[in-house]
């Protein structure tokens, strides 16, 4: 599964890999592969594998859950689509709380002691990804595990999520989908190696 998906985000370009003219994050750092899994949306068929993988994945994890959460925005709308098939309840959590209102941070109806399953579609520092973990536990709900699509596997996100007592699970990750790559000729065996070592050291990686 792990290399199907890998296949599917490196075919839709949600995922693209530029060793050699790297891309600039918002925080600064230069980086070897940008992500935006939001183009998945717009292929129906790699679009359903996802969601099978996801659903495969949630109830090999997971024997008892109440509710899906979806991570706002990106993670919502795999959230809908796994909730739907699995026929479970679905909420959604916001970066932060309304500034109106009722001053939401989770919408939907979440009720204390509900165990819950998050859904986000990539983990980079994991930040977002945890802050969501801790809004639904903050809410009453218990959460023991965190789905995305993808991970740079950076030691931020690992420290992040053990700090938070969550399991991250995803269904393809960094090292695979880089393997993929040399294997299909988007990037040399050289060129592998040296965009891995970029999930090792983000901010000390340099491109060739």
């Amino acid at each position: 599964m792990e290399r199907e998906i890998a296949q599917i985000l490196l075919k839709t370009k949600a995922v693209t890999l530029s060793p050699k003219k790297p891309y600039t994050w918002a925080s600064g750092i230069l980086s070897p592969i940008y992500t935006d899994n939001r183009v998945i949306l717009s292929y129906p068929e790699e679009r359903k594998k996802v969601v099978k993988a996801f659903i495969e994945s949630i109830k090999k994890e997971c024997s008892e859950f109440d509710v899906i959460a979806g991570v706002a925005t990106s993670g919502i709308p795999w959230a809908s689509w796994v909730a739907e098939e699995l026929g479970k309840p679905l909420v959604y959590v916001r970066g932060k709380k309304k500034e109106h209102g009722k001053g939401n941070m989770i919408e939907g109806r979440l009720e204390e002691g509900k165990k819950v399953v998050v859904v986000e579609d990539l983990v980079s520092t994991g930040g977002s990804s945890v802050t969501a973990v801790e809004a639904v536990k903050e809410a009453g709900g218990i959460v023991t595990h965190c789905f995305a699509i993808f991970t740079y596997g950076l030691q931020k996100s690992v420290d992040s999520f053990n700090n938070a007592d969550c399991k991250l699970v995803t269904l393809t990750n960094f090292k695979i989908l880089a393997e993929i790559a040399a294997e299909t000729g988007y990037i040399t065996a050289e060129e592998k190696d040296n965009v891995v070592g970029f999930s090792k050291d983000p901010t000390g990686w340099k491109y060739e």
